[in-house]
């Protein structure tokens, strides 16, 4: 027979890992250490359901098109920025 062991008094239960990411400024917190472009095209508001999706890049690295399948891993790729953009026309009339 084994002996009882009681639970240590000092032990907490551990607080779900949360992560993280910003889209047009504003820190989005999710439950997943992965998301994807859909996932983030979604928290958009309805008045920018249309509106591309842009990862700001570091440094002299320009800022990337974000399409709805890519995956990002939220725990491994640091804060990640992303920003939105309304559909533009250039030169047409």
């Amino acid at each position: 027979m084994k002996p009882e062991t009681s639970p240590n008094p000092d032990s907490r239960p551990e607080k779900p890992t949360k992560y993280f990411y910003f889209l047009d400024g504003v820190k989005v917190d999710v439950d997943t250490p992965s998301t994807t472009g859909a996932a983030i095209r979604a928290k958009l508001p309805a008045e920018k359901v249309g509106y591309a999706i842009y990862l700001e890049a570091h440094g002299k690295d320009p800022d990337r098109l974000v399409t709805d399948t890519e995956t990002f891993v939220l725990e491994k790729e640091g804060k990640l920025r992303f920003y939105s953009v309304p559909p533009a026309n250039f030169g047409c009339e």
